[in-house]
């Protein structure tokens, strides 16, 4: 039995050079984060993704510009609160416009960021996507949903700062009403998005109905031990 991906699509087209990216509006504009063949695994032993609880819904947007760090690429992202450790792959997008996702064969505990994003830290939004599950079971973002506002999230740039974010609200929405322009479009604040499947999967069509999406706003950032031994006036 075959479990073909959704379709993801950002609303705003790469660099120049680049194939222009379909809106949204397309049937299957939520993230690519299908299980595919775990969905039998994960279905059948009874383990169900953790949804958002209403509670959790927050705010998408930060209420003062706060901090934000130069752009340097992302290596690792780490969420304390349920367990997340991954190094970062950086993908762009497939021929037909639509987000990259990690392969589910070979990446399916790795989380990737969107290269055409800002860098986690820089004002804009970054944005990170990762499976919900995989043809063994529960992938890097399985219990993505069961963040609060507050939790943490750090990411490890290249060179060497790790940017801490802050969860202001976690939300999950309907495929057929994925708010692509907010949660890609720009902001005057260094935003991060988590992003994976959600709600129930659909044998028939062989897709989840929804995404769960995680906003977060940098608050502070660590710098190595090393760097700031270096700094000037450093002791």
């Amino acid at each position: 039995m075959a479990w073909p991906d959704d379709s993801h699509f950002a609303p705003a087209p790469p660099p120049r050079g680049r194939a222009r990216v379909r809106l949204s509006g397309i049937a299957g504009v939520v993230l690519v984060v299908v299980g595919a063949g775990a969905i039998a695994v994960a279905v059948l032993a009874q383990q169900h993704a953790p949804s958002p609880a209403s509670s959790a819904g927050g705010a998408v947007g930060a209420a003062a510009k706060g901090p934000s760090l130069g752009r340097s690429v992302p290596v690792s992202v780490s969420i304390p609160q349920i367990g997340v450790r991954s190094k970062l792959l950086s993908l762009g997008l497939n021929p037909d416009g639509s987000i990259a996702v990690p392969s589910l064969a070979t990446s399916a505990d790795e989380a990737a960021w969107y290269k055409y994003s800002v860098t986690p830290g820089q004002v804009g939004a970054a944005v990170i996507e990762g499976h919900v599950d995989s043809y063994q079971g529960p992938a890097v973002f399985f219990r993505l949903g069961a963040l609060r506002p507050g939790n943490r999230i750090d990411v490890t740039l290249a060179d060497g700062i790790t940017a801490v974010f802050r969860v202001t609200g976690v939300r999950e929405y309907a495929k057929d009403k994925f708010p692509a322009e907010m949660i890609y479009g720009p902001t005057d604040y260094a935003a991060l998005r988590l992003i994976t499947c959600g709600g129930d999967f659909d044998f028939a069509s062989g897709h989840y109905l929804s995404s769960v999406v995680v906003f977060a706003v940098l608050s502070s950032a660590t710098r190595p031990a090393a760097a700031v031994a270096a700094a000037p006036g450093a002791p």
